[in-house]
Formats: C-alpha cells, sequence, structure tokens
C-alpha cells in the first residue's frame, strides 16, 4: 500500500515497491483521526484504503498506483479546511475522498469551488446542496431520514421527541422531520441539542421523560461521543426500546462494536447498508476488510459508500482516460455503476447516487436485524421535498444551462 501522512496507526499491511513518480496518481484523504469524531471516522479511511490496496492490486488505475496521502481533520472544521489546501496546493492531490459532518463538508467545500477541485463525500446528509466539486455517495434525506419517520410512524407510534448534536445536520434534519410529521399527522413533542462532543446529556433525558411518561419515539441525530454517554444514560434511566425505540441516523455497527451493545440492543438504525445485507458483493467485502483489518471488526454504512466511491472515482478516470482532466471526470462520473455490497448504485446528474433503503434493529451480537428494505433502488432527491422553500429545486450538472441548481 502506498501512503503518506498522518495515519493513526492505522494497519496497512506489507508496504509495496514504490513505482516511479510517472507511475502514481495521488489521492488525499482527510477524516478525523482524532477528536470526538474519531469514533466514526478512522473506520471510513480503513475503508478507502482497502479499496485503494485491491485497485492497485489489481493493476491500478490507468495503469499507475495510487499513492494515498491521509491528513486529519481532528474534528476541527478550520483545520479540515486548511488541510483540504495543503492536499490540493502542496501535496497536488488529484481528488480527495473525505469528510464526515456536513460541518467539516461545508468548511472546505470553498475551497474545492475556488480551486475547481474534486471532493467525494461518503456520509449521509441533510441535502439542501448541490456543487459541481463535490460527488456525495451518502444517503440523502429521501434515502434516509424520510423512510425511517414513515416507518416509525406505521409501526412504533407517532410522538417523537428530536435529539441531536448542535450543527447543520442535525438541525436541517430535524427541520425535514418536523414538516414531514406535520404533513403524515404525527407530533413532534421536543427538540433538544448538545454540542459537538458534550456528554451533558441529563437534561435531555429528564424531558423525554417529563414529554413521554408512557414511552414514544426518540430520533437521534447526534454524532460522535456524545453518543456514548446518550445511550448510557437512558439506559440507566430505564428507558428500554420496548417503550422508547430510538432511531439514529449516525449509529452503525462500528459504534455499537465500541460502546457496548449493551447499551443499544433493540434501538433502530436507518441506513442503506448493514454488515447483515445478503449479497455476494457483500461477502467479499465483509470478508476482505476482517482480512486486512483483524476478524473481530465490523463494517457499516459509512464505510461501504466510502469504499464505493473509491472504485466509482476510478471507473470516471478510467472513462475520461486521465487522472488529471477533472472537466472530463465529472462527466465521465455521471451514469457510472457499480455493484456495492449493498445493491447496485448509479451516479446521478444531481452527483448523487440511488440507494436501497434499510432499517435495521440492533441485536446480540452487535450486529442488525433489517426489520425494512426498500423493494427499489430510490433515486437521490437533495432538494428537500418538505422544505417549502426549497421543494420545487433541482440539480443536474449534466445541463449548462441550468447551471446545477434550479428552480421547476
Amino acid at each position: 500500500m502506498l501512503f503518506k501522512g498522518c495515519h493513526n496507526d492505522i494497519p496497512m499491511g506489507n508496504e509495496e515497491t514504490i513505482p516511479p513518480k510517472e507511475n502514481i496518481i495521488k489521492v488525499g484523504i482527510l477524516h478525523s483521526l482524532s477528536g470526538t469524531m474519531a469514533i466514526s471516522e478512522t473506520a471510513v479511511v480503513e475503508a478507502e484504503l482497502l479499496a485503494i490496496k485491491e485497485i492497485n492490486r489489481n493493476g491500478g488505475v490507468l495503469g499507475k498506483q495510487i499513492e494515498a496521502i491521509i491528513e486529519d481533520g481532528a474534528s476541527d472544521w478550520l483545520t479540515f479546511r486548511d488541510k483540504a489546501r495543503k492536499l490540493i496546493d502542496k501535496d497536488q492531490v488529484v481528488t480527495v475522498f473525505g469528510c464526515w459532518t456536513s460541518a467539516s463538508r461545508q468548511a472546505v467545500l470553498p475551497v474545492f469551488e475556488a480551486k475547481n477541485h474534486m471532493l467525494w463525500y461518503p456520509v449521509q446528509y441533510e441535502g439542501q446542496e448541490c456543487s459541481r466539486n463535490i460527488f456525495y455517495t451518502g444517503a440523502t434525506p429521501n434515502q434516509q431520514i424520510e423512510p425511517a419517520v414513515k416507518w416509525l410512524l406505521q409501526n412504533k407510534g407517532d410522538e417523537f421527541f428530536l435529539v441531536g448534536s448542535d450543527y447543520i445536520f442535525p438541525r436541517t434534519a430535524n427541520l425535514i422531520i418536523k414538516q414531514q410529521l406535520d404533513a403524515l399527522g404525527g407530533k413532534t413533542v421536543g427538540e433538544n441539542y448538545l454540542p459537538l462532543g458534550n456528554i451533558g446529556v441529563g437534561s435531555i433525558i429528564s424531558k423525554i421523560q417529563a414529554t413521554l411518561p408512557h414511552g414514544g419515539i426518540i430520533f437521534n441525530s447526534l454524532n460522535g461521543d456524545s453518543n456514548v454517554a446518550f445511550f448510557k444514560q437512558i439506559h440507566a434511566a430505564g428507558l428500554g426500546a420496548d417503550k422508547y425505540p430510538v432511531m439514529s441516523v449516525s449509529i452503525a455497527e462500528e459504534e455499537v462494536r465500541q460502546m457496548g451493545v449493551e447499551y443499544l440492543r433493540g434501538h433502530y438504525a436507518a441506513w442503506n447498508y448493514f454488515q447483515t445485507v445478503e449479497t455476494p458483493e457483500n461477502i467479499k467485502f465483509v470478508d476482505s476488510f476482517k482480512a486486512e483489518y483483524g476478524a473481530d471488526r465490523v463494517t457499516n454504512d459509512p464505510m461501504e459508500s466510502a469504499y464505493v466511491m473509491v472504485y466509482l472515482w476510478k471507473q470516471a478516470v478510467e472513462k475520461a482516460g486521465s487522472e488529471m482532466d477533472l472537466e472530463a471526470i465529472r462527466v465521465s462520473a455521471i451514469g457510472q455503476q457499480f455493484n456495492a455490497p449493498h445493491g447496485m448504485v448509479t451516479m446521478h446528474p444531481n452527483h448523487h447516487i440511488s440507494k436501497t433503503v434499510r432499517i435495521g434493529q440492533v441485536r446480540d451480537d452487535g450486529l442488525f436485524d433489517i426489520v425494512y428494505s426498500s423493494d427499489t433502488s430510490v433515486a437521490p432527491i437533495p432538494w428537500n421535498r418538505f422544505v417549502p422553500e426549497t421543494q420545487n429545486y433541482r440539480c443536474d450538472w449534466t445541463d449548462p444551462h441550468k447551471g446545477g441548481k434550479y428552480e421547476v
């Protein structure tokens, strides 16, 4: 594996013979390997490195080997911005795979747009964005949040308490949820936020008990270490999954493994991929990841999206015939398909991919029983239909007259 930069003791396997510079393609990897978001982002880096190792082993891209330059965003948005500039200007990478939180993505977005560069972003997010410089392989709200709310209304009740970290993704997600509940006959009984990384969840637990004395749904968009305190304290308070089911959109197998299954057993998460998806591609993905990083490790949705985006980038580069011609790569990326571990994905003209929607329930071994799966792959809708200001917006980078974002 070819790599440079910060790697935070991520096991890489045996380093291979480094080819001449003219036979190397340099890419950037930019995630939090320290701070509150490291609990989630470290495994995403591992998945990206796994894809790069596989591609290199099979001949590379355009006959060249990929060199990954890894930088630590350190859960700090200004650091993300500075590292993005460093990767583009100093390291001269041809693309960057990176970010988790919307705060980090929005911190680097002006950098990629000003320098007309390219970011591949692997995590579900709130939508309400459309950049020609970003390809998004995580879920849009209609591929995660909206179907989760609909499933809960049909199966678990109609009273929702919303809890999230205090930054753009949870606040926008909860705006969408409230609008959706109003439209579908549900009720928002409470809404609380914590600064990212804050563990002072006691007052939120008290408010949940006061507003939902006999039980109800907790919709959770906390990120990072705050989730550890939250689930441990709702467990200690006796708010079991039978009466207080928690639906999370940023908790997956890796977080369950690190936090302890005893605190999450019976609760739910909405994603597109779970390790328990039964496809030949997923069996291969899980086996490869465990062989590289340890038999006790798990895979999850952001890791799968990160793994997939490296392959989609590879295919776009090969179709363009150049790793340097970013405009040609942008055009070539549209329509790219990949038989991902969770199912076939297609890159749409709005720079997002189609995805199968799934809801899982945490079981005794820390993996998820899949309790719902969409019948077909769901097309991405970045501009949300439940938000009046944006419900008529569309995004299409194949039509130069529309300039990306436009109103129908």
